[in-house]
């Protein structure tokens, strides 16, 4: 394998299906198959959940809400999905999994404590990212890049539901936009593309932590864990 313990961001959408709201429980037990594919392998998996089928704080305009409590609305959103998935994963894959909020919600969810997360990944355990980072003004973006700094993964995966990578432009409404097969930080800098939000990419290009683009298809996990080409790989 060529990556031993990864970060798995899977938008929020993903989770939503074919629906424009909500929760697809079909659409999440497709996610848990190939994560448990991954973890048959023996890969260590940590995931950050987005929270976008549910509420997002950008959502709320002319200020109908604070914008603190918009935000904070959405990290409660990615919590309901967190549950959701590892709900399925024991259920209906029978993986052990944690979730960890960077909220406190003791009565639902273990605390976010970076030690007992490692732990968790070491012995064979999935570990759920949720509440973002616990801050308001912060994408889940950039949560995940701070999770897979502080577990120490190899890479970190982004799961989107509509683009298969990076491209010079957005590829739903430009047919000309070019994909990238490999971006290195620089070069995503200077072509100003659009890979994370601004400061979920400034933490991987500080720490060199590669990141993978890729649309979510079976199958396409394991092929990514194996080396193959999948997406477009900054690094």
């Amino acid at each position: 394998m060529k990556y031993k313990r990864v970060l798995l961001k899977v938008s929020g959408e993903i989770f939503a299906g074919k629906r424009v709201f909500g929760i697809d429980f079909d659409s999440i037990h497709k996610v848990a198959k190939e994560i448990a594919c991954l973890c048959h392998l023996g890969t260590e998996i940590g995931i950050v959940v987005g929270g976008g089928n549910i509420f997002r704080g950008r959502m709320v305009k002319n200020h109908q809400l604070e914008k603190t409590t918009a935000d904070y609305m959405g990290m409660v959103a990615t919590v309901l999905n967190a549950l959701a998935l590892q709900s399925i994963l024991e259920i209906k894959e029978k993986i052990p999994t944690r979730v960890q909020t960077a909220l406190t919600m003791q009565e639902v969810a273990e605390p976010y404590i970076r030690r007992r997360a490692i732990r968790h990944l070491e012995k064979g355990r999935i570990v759920i990212f949720a509440g973002g980072s616990g801050n308001p003004y912060f994408t889940t973006d950039t949560a995940a890049s701070l999770r897979a700094l502080e577990i120490k993964a190899d890479v970190l995966l982004k799961m989107t539901d509509k683009v298969d990578g990076v491209y010079s432009g957005d590829p739903l409404k430009d047919k000309k936009a070019k994909k990238f097969a490999k971006l290195s930080f620089r070069e995503a800098l200077v072509k100003r593309l659009k890979v994370m939000d601004s400061t979920a990419f400034s933490l991987c290009l500080d720490n060199q932590l590669p990141i993978v683009v890729f649309k979510f298809q079976p199958g396409n996990l394991v092929k990514i864990i194996k080396g193959e080409k999948v997406g477009t790989i900054v690094n």
